[in-house]
């Protein structure tokens, strides 16, 4: 018999006892003991750092110009600058610390935590399961493991919140609740990474499930209607425009889609599946060289393309044994909570990827699956939905009292053993057991007493409700901090990214800012490229304000990317590409970008076979990097009084640049009506430089073209005093203005909702004329 208490149980006590075990599972980080790693620092920290300096510098945030020669931040699904907790924390910080961007995302997990709450009070689900499923949420699978991945944890925050949201809505037929499911959802959506877009998957379904099961469909339909489209129309409203700006970046980056084989290396490997039993049995948290699991040169070659942490989706021994128990019980398929088992399983075998067929067909009938490279990413919902179905295990368990003697006991028993008997044996053929059989022994410890523990509270479930919640809370707070808690993946010494804050002293970004500073008016505005120095580099440019023409960011305009060989990372020698037209630091597209210094952590050659010796001269050595000096770096800005017609896919193809002198003829696809051609070349120097305008005085007695050595987008307007004019593509990344005879103050402004605008009446209006 279902034992429902008469009135929903007190919520104060419940949220106090989630606050205290956040507080204790995230003290580390908080303490400032610890900083979140990797993505957390070297990709998104960055990106805060950025929007909180244009904030409070009165500058605009949509173009920054401190990485790839340049680039649309607004249109970049990672920015930031549509996440209301960062931007709140840039509006308020003009340099935010490390502990204050790793709190925003324990402090988003918290919220989703309490919105996993008020959903099981909503339902009546006990206070217990309702504990049990917070935790698992915020400290369980990837939400732990993968906490560096700041977008996806912000995305995964949102997710309970709109279910909360959602349910509300649909239960009390309420437009202000759809509303408010709607506005959650579009700043989720807004994350615009693979974990946003499966969960408006899930909360669709969700919706769906509601409206048209069991009885009574056409009246959950018509009280359901209103709300439903009060969500789309409100999310739709603030979604609109950033989202058409990141699809139109994307359709013209280097991943306007992934291929299904490509997707597939980002499979998470079934035998990662053990680690729900045991957190630690491939070595997760210990030494990267020690780890065993797939995919790692101790296990052997299976062509993924995953790291080590999005292996283990350990979410707790508790856990993972009510999910069993639930499973076979049959509690985890009741009406209420069939949705998140069904859910559940499905995203189990999403994210298995090419191991199953069911990712295959998702890829071919989801719009939008193919922009996503790792379906292992669904580890991030597969944890969520744990949470939810195991919660409500829980609850059963506990309202029920069911005898754990019986068949389901007796098969959550059995499937344990063998999953412990899985990793052992795993361990012997890959010749590990030497290693790995004491990370199996306390996981198996941590089954037991997970098992013991239910056992000895679901007899006092009854009597002591408050001492069984508290306790099983406890229990799986000191489980997740054991096993989930700070390691080499998620927590590593600030000291480590010194060269991240602001006022760092490392002598080679000293040495870069102090040479690369420029004092307007002048027509230099030297790049520097930092290369091979360690992870999180790349983009130490975006916090100095270095001009940098490579950076880190998986997405790139794919012109820049073929033609100066930017991939998504520049950590490893290897990982500096030299495509054709840029087949050397000596080359003329390198000085046409104004690479003036590169810094690298390597020895010269070894990143750039082909430079000669002398070509680059060595200016300072440092314990970090050793930088160079290119002497032949042409200005930012520049005038050529004559034109040469040129084929830029060949160039970009064969790396053949015509012999010309970039100062005297600029390069040009096709010309402007009334193009200019001179004999004398011009004056031209810099007099307002801001992130997303460049103001360029230009004296020129016979005309010709001023050129801006910034790559060319096509939401970058150009105006010659203060009257729009037309902006070439020249020397094929950059921007040019022909002029005729005379002075005039030219602009360069990169204008988004003009550019969007414009992009998106083309595009309509050659497809009507098609």
């Amino acid at each position: 018999m279902i034992v429902i208490p008469e009135r929903r149980w007190p919520l104060g006590l419940v949220l106090a006892t989630l606050l205290c075990s956040w507080l204790v599972s995230t003290w580390p980080w908080l303490s400032g003991a610890v900083t979140v790693p990797w993505d957390a620092k070297a990709h998104f920290y960055p990106q805060l750092m950025f929007l909180a300096d244009a904030l409070h510098s009165g500058q605009s945030a949509s173009w920054n110009p401190f990485v790839f020669s340049g680039s649309p931040q607004i249109a970049d699904p990672q920015s930031l600058i549509f996440s209301p907790p960062h931007y709140l924390l840039a509006k308020m910080n003009p340099a935010p610390g490390f502990q204050a961007a790793d709190a925003v995302s324990f402090l988003s997990l918290l919220a989703g935590s309490v919105a996993v709450i008020l959903y099981f009070r909503d339902r009546n689900w006990h206070q217990a399961g309702a504990l049990v499923a917070a935790i698992a949420f915020a400290f369980g699978g990837s939400a732990a493991w993968r906490i560096q991945h700041t977008g996806q944890i912000m995305s995964l925050a949102y997710f309970p919140i709109v279910l909360f949201l959602l349910d509300r809505a649909l239960l009390r037929s309420s437009m202000i609740y759809g509303a408010a499911a709607g506005t959650a959802a579009a700043f989720m959506v807004l994350g615009r990474d693979q974990v946003a877009g499966l969960s408006v998957v899930l909360l669709v379904a969700y919706g769906a499930s509601y409206v048209f099961t069991g009885k009574g469909r056409i009246a959950r339909l018509k009280s359901s209607a209103w709300p439903i489209v009060s969500g789309i129309v409100t999310g739709a409203a603030i979604i609109a425009i950033p989202m058409a700006m990141t699809l139109l970046m994307a359709s013209e980056s280097n991943r306007s889609f992934i291929d299904y084989e490509g997707a597939g290396r980002g499979s998470l490997h079934p035998s990662s599946l053990i680690t729900a039993f045991v957190a630690n049995a491939f070595g997760t948290n210990g030494e990267f060289k020690e780890f065993w699991g797939a995919p790692s040169p101790l296990w052997g070659w299976v062509d993924l393309y995953v790291a080590r942490n999005m292996s283990n989706i350990y979410s707790g021994a508790l856990v993972i044994l009510a999910l069993i128990f639930g499973a076979v019980q049959g509690a985890l398929f009741r009406s209420g909570a069939r949705f998140f088992g069904i859910a559940l399983i499905l995203m189990l075998f999403y994210t298995l990827g090419r191991y199953t067929p069911f990712f295959r067909l998702v890829y071919d009938a989801i719009p939008g699956v193919d922009m996503f490279r790792r379906p292992a990413d669904g580890t991030f919902l597969i944890g969520a939905l744990a949470a939810y179905a195991a919660g409500h295990a829980v609850h059963v368990i506990v309202t029920e009292n069911p005898r754990f003697a019986s068949r389901a006991g007796r098969l959550t028993l059995s499937i344990s053993v063998a999953a412990v008997l899985s990793a052992l044996a795993l361990a012997v053929l890959k010749g590990r057991l030497h290693y790995a059989w004491p990370m199996i022994l306390e996981g198996t410890l941590w089954l037991a007493a997970a098992f013991l523990a239910a056992l000895f509270l679901r007899n006092l479930s009854a009597s002591r409700p408050v001492l069984v919640t508290l306790a099983i809370a406890g229990f799986l707070t000191a489980d997740l901090i054991r096993n989930n808690g700070p390691n080499e993946s998620t927590a590593l010494p600030p000291a480590m990214f010194e060269v991240l804050r602001p006022r760092s002293q490392d002598p080679a970004i000293a040495f870069l800012k102090a040479k690369t500073a420029a004092v307007l008016p002048t027509d230099r505005m030297d790049r520097v490229e930092l290369a091979a120095i360690d992870f999180h580099w790349p983009n130490a440019s975006i916090i100095h304000r270095l001009h940098n023409t490579l950076g880190y960011n998986p997405l790139r305009d794919k012109r820049y990317a073929e033609t100066v060989g930017a991939g998504d990372h520049v950590a490893l020698a290897d990982q500096r590409n030299f495509p054709p037209s840029f087949s050397s630091y000596d080359s003329p597209l390198a000085d046409l970008l104004g690479l003036r210094y590169l810094a690298t952590g390597v020895p010269l050659e070894k990143l750039d076979k082909r430079i000669q010796p002398g070509r680059l001269v060595e200016v300072l050595r440092t314990n970090a990097a050793t930088i160079y000096e290119n002497p032949r770096a042409l200005p930012r800005v520049m005038f050529a009084p004559r034109a040469q017609k040129a084929d830029f896919s060949e160039i970009v193809r064969s790396g053949q640049w015509p012999r010309t002198d970039f100062e005297d003829t600029v390069l040009l696809e096709t010309f402007p009506a009334g193009a200019p051609s001179g004999n004398e070349t011009g004056k031209v120097r810099i007099i307002e430089f801001s992130n997303i305008e460049v103001v360029v005085d230009v004296d020129s007695r016979d005309g010709g073209y001023v050129i801006l050595n910034d790559p060319y987008h096509p939401w970058r307007r150009a105006y010659v005093n203060g009257s729009s004019a037309v902006l070439l593509r020249a020397n094929v990344l950059f921007n040019a203005v022909a002029l005729p005879a005379g002075r005039y103050t030219v602009t360069f402004r990169f204008r988004p909702l003009r550019g969007l605008f414009d992009t998106l009446t083309e595009k309509i209006s050659g497809r009507a004329q098609q």
